[in-house]
């Protein structure tokens, strides 16, 4: 069966190396996974999930009399946190995932992309996303890339006016270099010729699937004084804090369900 998160990550090496707007990255602190999506629904093709931001400030949530406005009861303090994942004695920084099947049913054919790659083959779509995702890696790691805006400051937005205009020249500079098609052959194929031609897609998973490392809100130990209220205690974590190696797992990803295939630290499984 073809591992297609490991394809893709391949594919983003010999991409980052080719591409000098993305050559700041090291992918040995990015980690691929998939996760389940169906060709049918709506909804991204992937994502790029951020674990170099800061802990949060101090906050509570609170709830008030819907008569008096007053406040009746809040929780307890808390910090947001990222989790932590290291596979072997790397930290991973950034995760990426794709949705599988979803992803590999992409085309420029009816997409917004299809004016930027006129006469270009419909796979290119997908490279488009792969590009994409990467650069929304910040160069100074402090986030998800920010843009600034006319006047300097920084927009709160993740696209800037031009975003996809630049992830398109990347896309054709990056085929203009005359890569390999053995490592980009297999966007070519969508997940029902994949699954013909392999006998099956196998993807990267982290073992608390269909969930994956998220921000976490942690009470405070020595939390600020305030009025007296009633405290509602935080709901207690049901997923980890520290990822490694050992939290990962193989999927083999139908066009209806994800089934798990190992039981663990199986990432770069053929």
């Amino acid at each position: 069966m073809i591992n297609y998160t490991e394809r893709i990550a391949l594919l983003m090496q010999d991409v980052v190396r080719r591409t000098p707007r993305l050559s700041f990255i090291d992918l040995r602190e990015v980690l691929v996974f998939a996760r389940f999506g169906r060709p049918d629904a709506e909804g991204a093709f992937a994502t790029c999930h951020c674990l170099t931001l800061p802990e949060s400030d101090p906050g509570y949530y609170f709830w008030r009399d819907r008569s008096t406005g007053e406040l009746t009861r809040r929780s307890e303090w808390f910090v947001t946190k990222s989790p932590e994942v290291r596979i072997g004695s790397k930290k991973v920084k950034y995760l990426i995932s794709f949705v599988l099947p979803r992803f590999c049913g992409q085309t420029l054919e009816r997409s917004r992309k299809a004016d930027l790659y006129p006469s270009s083959p419909g796979w290119t779509a997908k490279l488009d996303t792969i590009i994409h995702e990467l650069y929304h890696i910040d160069p100074d790691e402090s986030g998800i890339r920010r843009f600034a805006r006319a006047d300097g400051t920084h927009s709160p937005r993740s696209h800037s006016p031009t975003f996809y205009e630049e992830v398109a020249q990347m896309v054709t500079g990056y085929l203009a270099t005359r890569p390999d098609p053995s490592l980009y052959g297999f966007l070519e194929d969508d997940f029902v010729a994949l699954t013909s031609k392999f006998g099956g897609v196998v993807g990267t998973t982290f073992r608390n699937y269909p969930s994956f490392p998220q921000r976490y809100m942690e009470p405070m130990r020595t939390p600020p004084t305030d009025p007296v209220l009633k405290i509602e205690p935080l709901k207690p974590l049901t997923q980890p804090i520290l990822y490694t190696e050992d939290d990962l797992h193989m999927r083999h990803f139908t066009e209806m369900s994800a089934r798990r295939l190992t039981r663990k630290g199986q990432h770069r499984a053929a």
